[in-house]
C-alpha cells in the first residue's frame, strides 16, 4: 500500500500554501483571472526548473504523463501551453520574489541552516556581491540591449557567507555597470563586504568607512598612491607585503581622503600577485587574504545556478517572463539546498539535484529518499489490517 506521495509533491509541501496565498493576492496576480491559479503556475515552474523541461511543451506534457493524478501536487490538469505563456507575461514576477525572501527567512529559521558556514573566527557578517551574465538572443529578447548583436541580463547578488544564500539580488540588463549597484545595497556596522576589481569606487570606499563598513577589493591597476607605513608580514605565508597607502590621484584623493591598507598576496596555484585594499587595519594580513578567497563561494553559487536550474535558456521573451523564470529558480535552488540541508547521505548537491530530476514523480517517503536515496522498497508490501468499526 502506498501511503505517500510524489517527491515532487513532497518538496511543494514546504511551501506554505497560505502564505502563498497571501502574495499572491496582495499583489493581485488573478484579477480576472479565469480558472488558472497562481499555484499551477508554480507548479508548472518549478517542475521546469527541477526537471529542466526545455519549453512550454515539455513542462505540459512532463505533468501531464503522470497518469493524470496531478491532485496531489495542488493542480487538477497540466496547464495548457498558451495558458502559461499569458500568465508568465502578465502576472507579476514580484510574487516569485516575495516568496522566495519569505521561504529563506523560513528557513534560516530552523535547524541551524543559517549556521555559519565559513571557518573564520570573527563574528563579523561575511558578504560577497558579485554578477553573472545571461546571454540572450537580442531578435527575440529587444529590451534586453548588451552589445550591438547580442543581448543579455546580470542577476547581481550579493551572498551571506553563513549559508552561501543570497541576501540581495537584482536583475538588470546586462549593459548596466557593476559598480551602479552599490547605492541599493544597505549594510549594517561591522560588516565585511568583499568584492572584485568592477566594483572600485572611491568615493563609497569613503562612505563605507565611515559607516564603520569594511571591504576587501583587488586594486586598480592605474591606483596612484604613496606608501605611509611598511607593516611586518608574517614568515613563510603567501603575503609579500603589507602597506599602510594614502590615495594620491587627482580624483582619488579628494573622494577617499583615508588611509587604505594594501596586501600584496602571492597567487601560487595561477603563478602571480593579488594586490588587495581594505580598512581593516586589524586583522592579519593572511585572515584578509583568506577572505578574500573565500568570495570564490560566489562563483560556485553561480555555477550551482546555472548548471542544476533553468536560467540559460527560457520559456518566455518577456522582461516580466524572464524574471519570474529566474525568480523561480532562486526558490528551485533553495529548495534543493534544504533538502541537501536535510539529507545524511554523502553526495553532492549536483548528484541531488540530477537525481531529484528522475525522481519527481516517485513515490517515496521524501527523507527515507533523501538518506538513502538507492535504497528500494520490500519485495512484499506490509499488510495492513484495517479496523472495523
Amino acid at each position: 500500500m502506498i501511503k505517500v506521495s510524489s517527491l515532487f509533491s513532497q518538496i511543494l509541501s514546504h511551501i506554505p500554501r497560505n502564505k502563498f496565498e497571501e502574495i499572491v493576492k496582495k499583489h493581485g496576480a488573478e484579477k480576472g483571472a479565469k480558472g488558472f491559479t497562481s499555484w499551477t503556475q508554480l507548479v508548472a515552474l518549478l517542475f521546469c526548473q527541477l526537471a529542466r523541461a526545455d519549453s512550454l511543451r515539455e513542462i505540459r506534457n512532463g505533468l501531464s504523463c503522470c497518469l493524470g493524478k496531478l491532485v496531489h501536487l495542488g493542480i487538477n490538469k497540466a496547464p495548457n501551453k498558451s495558458t502559461l505563456s499569458y500568465a508568465n507575461e502578465h502576472r507579476s514576477s514580484e510574487m516569485f520574489q516575495e516568496l522566495f525572501w519569505f521561504l529563506l527567512q523560513e528557513f534560516r529559521t530552523h535547524q541551524h541552516f543559517g549556521g555559519k558556514m565559513h571557518k573564520f573566527r570573527f563574528k563579523n557578517k561575511l558578504l560577497s556581491l558579485d554578477s553573472t551574465t545571461i546571454s540572450l538572443c537580442l531578435t527575440l529578447f529587444p529590451w534586453a540591449k548588451f552589445r550591438r548583436t547580442k543581448g543579455g541580463v546580470k542577476v547581481h547578488v550579493m551572498l551571506d557567507h553563513d549559508d552561501y544564500m543570497p541576501t540581495f539580488v537584482h536583475i538588470t540588463e546586462a549593459k548596466k555597470a557593476d559598480v551602479k549597484i552599490i547605492p541599493m545595497i544597505k549594510l549594517n556596522p561591522n560588516s565585511i563586504i568583499v568584492v572584485d576589481r568592477a566594483y572600485n569606487d572611491y568615493a563609497q570606499f569613503s562612505l563605507w568607512t565611515k559607516q564603520g563598513v569594511y571591504f576587501v577589493i583587488r586594486q586598480k591597476d592605474n591606483a596612484i598612491f604613496e606608501t605611509v607605513e611598511k607593516r611586518e608580514i608574517p614568515q613563510n605565508r603567501n603575503i609579500i607585503s603589507d602597506d599602510i597607502i594614502q590615495l594620491t590621484g587627482f580624483n582619488s584623493k579628494n573622494k577617499c581622503p583615508e588611509s587604505l591598507r594594501r596586501i600584496v598576496v602571492w597567487d601560487e596555484e595561477n603563478q602571480r600577485e593579488i594586490v588587495l585594499l581594505t580598512n581593516h587595519f586589524d586583522f592579519g594580513s593572511t585572515t584578509i587574504s583568506k577572505i578574500y578567497k573565500d568570495r570564490w563561494k560566489i562563483e560556485l553559487f553561480f555555477k550551482a545556478l546555472k548548471q542544476n536550474l533553468k536560467v540559460k535558456t527560457f520559456i518566455g521573451t518577456t522582461e516580466n517572463a524572464l524574471a519570474s523564470q529566474i525568480w523561480t529558480a532562486l526558490i528551485g535552488i533553495l529548495l534543493l539546498k534544504w533538502m541537501h540541508h536535510l539529507s545524511k547521505a554523502s553526495w553532492s548537491f549536483s548528484n541531488l539535484a540530477s537525481m531529484l530530476r528522475l525522481n519527481l514523480f516517485t513515490y517515496r517517503a521524501l527523507m527515507e529518499w533523501l538518506h538513502n536515496p538507492f535504497g528500494t522498497p520490500p519485495i512484499r508490501p506490509e499488510q495492513e489490517q484495517l479496523c472495523l468499526f
